[in-house]
């Protein structure tokens, strides 16, 4: 007869990693719906908007930059920019002043891309967070709190 399985938690739902787990898979089904017809991965999609956000105060924006705005790996974010730079949603170009580092920019392409992207992302969040109501910016500072206490997990 196998052992008998002990969980800390007498059920599922008090389980906050297995129930985020759970909402993080809704949610990028919601989010992969909506991208799909885009020709975008979630992932691309997070750094196209990281691209797009830090491009608003740094003309010279490097792969670094992108990784960290994220918080992602460094060599996937390599792969992914290379898929992004073969679709022409990016561009790189030598920096002007780190001869070790790329500026990424978005082409014209991208821009289209992203904002057509950034307003179905926003409108799919709206309602997948709407049962929240008034205790969204509540939530929203509690995964801040998570994400920077847990940041510098490697």
């Amino acid at each position: 007869m196998a052992k008998k399985i002990e969980f800390k938690f007498k059920s599922s739902s008090e389980s906050s990693g297995y129930l985020l787990g759970q909402l993080t898979t809704l949610l990028q089904r919601k989010h992969k719906k909506v991208l799909d017809p885009l020709n975008l991965t979630q992932t691309q999609f997070v750094l196209l908007a990281a691209l797009g956000w830090l491009s608003k105060e740094n003309d010279h924006v490097t792969q670094i930059d992108i990784a960290n705005q994220g918080n992602a790996d460094r060599m996937m974010v390599s792969k992914v920019l290379r898929t992004l730079e073969e679709k022409e949603f990016i561009r790189r170009q030598e920096h002007p002043t780190d001869t070790r580092a790329k500026v990424i920019e978005l082409t014209n392409t991208g821009s289209i891309i992203l904002q057509k992207a950034l307003t179905a992302i926003e409108e799919a969040d709206i309602e997948f967070f709407k049962s929240l109501g008034e205790n969204q910016t509540l939530f929203n500072k509690n995964m801040l709190k998570i994400i920077n206490q847990n940041k510098d997990l490697s």
